[in-house]
C-alpha cells in the first residue's frame, strides 16, 4: 500500500498510509480506537476507494487513483475473517466455506476439493452438514478461517479475529493461527487492539497513533525495547510515568515534595523540555539502600508474578515481581515500607501524545 489517503467528510483518517508486507510473514496492525486500522484493510480489499494512492497484491496492480484501476473485492484474492465470524446462518458448514469458489463459477469437483483442504487445515473435517447453531464460537470461528482459505491460501486479513472468544479459547485460536500459517506460508494481516496477541503471533507489529499516522514498525522485542516514542511506550504493555526535575544539583521524582532519585544527569534526559520517565513495572526492584521509598498498598498474586501498588509521594506506581525472584525468601506485604530503584528507565517530553 502507497501513500493512502481516506477521509470520511472533512475527517481525513489515513493521510498518507504506506506500509510492505512480506509475502509467508504475519504482520499485526495495532493502534487505539478510531486510528484506522480497519479502514486501511477495507481500502485493500476494496470494500471502499481511497481518494489517492496504488496498493499492489503479489505483484498484481488492484487499486490506483492514478492509473484508474480498481480491482472489485472479489477478484483480489484476499481471504477474510471477521470479528462476528460472519457465517451464514442459513448455510451448512460446507457451503459457508464453498461459497466464495461458488461465487467465481468453480468447477463442483475442484470446489470440493478445495473446500475439503480449508477444513483440514482449519481442523473442521467431519463437520462438513452441520448448520453454525450447532456449533461453538471457536468452531464457528475455524469455519470462517477455512472459507478464507478458499478465498485465498496466499494472503489472509483477519479483523480481531479472537475478540468474541472466551480467553482459554483466544489463546488456543492464536496457536492454531501460528501452526496453520506454518504449514501453508500463507501471509497475513492481523487487525487488533489487542497488542498481548499481537505480540504472540505476529512476526512484526504496525503501531499507529490516533491520526492514523504509523510511528513504528518492528518485531515485538523492537517495541519493548526501543519504542520510538511516548505513543508506543504506553501502549506497548503496562508502563509508569513518572514526572522528574532537577533539583540543586540532584534528579527528583516530582511528585508530592520531590523526591531525589540520582545525584547525576540520567542518561537520556532531553533538554530544554519538561521531563517524564517511563519505567515498566518489572523495571522496578525493591531496595533497602534506595533513597526513593513508598508504601505498598495493594498486593495481588498471579501466579507467575506479584503485582503491587506502591504509593510514592502523591502517585501510585506498579511494580511487578516475578514468583522466581520471591524465592529469595523476602516477603513484602501490603501497608509496608520499602525502597524502590529504577532499571532501563526512557525519559519523554511530559507534552508528548500518549494512550
Amino acid at each position: 500500500m502507497e501513500h493512502i489517503r481516506v477521509s470520511y467528510g472533512s475527517h481525513t483518517v489515513l493521510k498518507d498510509f504506506s506500509l510492505t508486507v512480506e509475502p509467508g510473514e504475519i504482520v499485526g496492525i495495532v493502534g487505539p480506537s478510531g486510528c484506522g486500522k480497519t479502514t486501511a484493510i477495507r481500502a485493500l480489499c476494496g470494500f471502499l476507494n481511497p481518494e489517492m494512492g496504488e496498493i499492489t497484491v503479489n505483484g498484481r496492480t488492484v487499486f490506483s487513483k492514478k492509473e484508474r484501476v480498481n480491482v472489485p473485492p472479489e477478484n483480489r484474492k484476499i481471504g477474510i475473517v471477521f470479528q462476528d465470524y460472519a457465517v451464514w446462518p442459513h448455510m451448512s458448514v460446507y457451503d459457508n466455506v464453498a461459497y466464495p469458489l461458488k461465487k467465481r463459477k468453480v468447477p463442483k469437483a475442484e470446489i470440493a476439493k478445495r473446500v475439503s483442504y480449508a477444513l483440514e487445515q482449519s481442523h473442521m473435517t467431519g463437520y462438513e452438514n452441520y448448520m453454525p447453531s450447532q456449533l461453538s464460537g471457536g468452531q464457528q470461528q475455524r469455519v470462517a478461517i477455512a472459507r478464507a482459505l478458499t478465498s485465498s491460501d496466499d494472503i489472509i486479513v483477519m479483523d480481531e479475529p479472537i475478540t468474541n472468544l472466551d480467553a482459554k479459547l483466544r489463546e488456543e485460536m492464536l496457536v492454531e493461527i501460528r501452526l496453520m500459517q506454518s504449514r501453508l506460508n500463507t501471509t497475513i494481516i492481523y487487525i487488533t487492539h489487542d497488542q498481548e496477541a499481537a505480540m504472540q503471533l505476529c512476526d512484526r507489529i504496525v503501531i499507529m497513533q490516533k491520526d492514523g499516522s504509523i510511528c513504528q514498525i518492528g518485531t515485538d522485542e523492537d517495541m519493548i525495547k526501543n519504542p520510538a516514542n511516548r505513543f508506543v511506550f504506553s501502549f506497548i504493555g503496562v508502563s509508569n510515568f513518572i514526572p522528574v526535575v532537577e533539583k540543586s544539583g540532584s534528579w527528583c521524582l516530582d511528585i508530592g515534595e520531590g523526591i531525589p532519585y540520582s545525584g547525576v544527569r540520567p542518561k537520556g534526559i532531553l533538554p530544554g523540555v519538561k521531563n517524564v520517565m517511563g519505567i515498566r513495572p518489572m523495571d522496578i526492584i525493591f531496595d533497602d539502600e534506595s533513597p526513593v521509598r513508598g508504601t505498598i498498598e495493594q498486593s495481588v498474586f498471579l501466579g507467575s508474578l506479584f503485582n503491587y501498588f506502591v504509593r510514592v509521594g502523591d502517585q501510585e506506581l506498579r511494580v511487578q515481581r516475578s514468583t522466581l525472584d520471591s524465592l529469595d525468601g523476602r516477603e513484602y506485604a501490603e501497608g509496608q515500607e520499602v525502597g524502590l530503584r529504577f532499571l532501563n528507565e526512557k525519559y519523554y517530553n511530559a507534552e508528548e501524545e500518549r494512550v
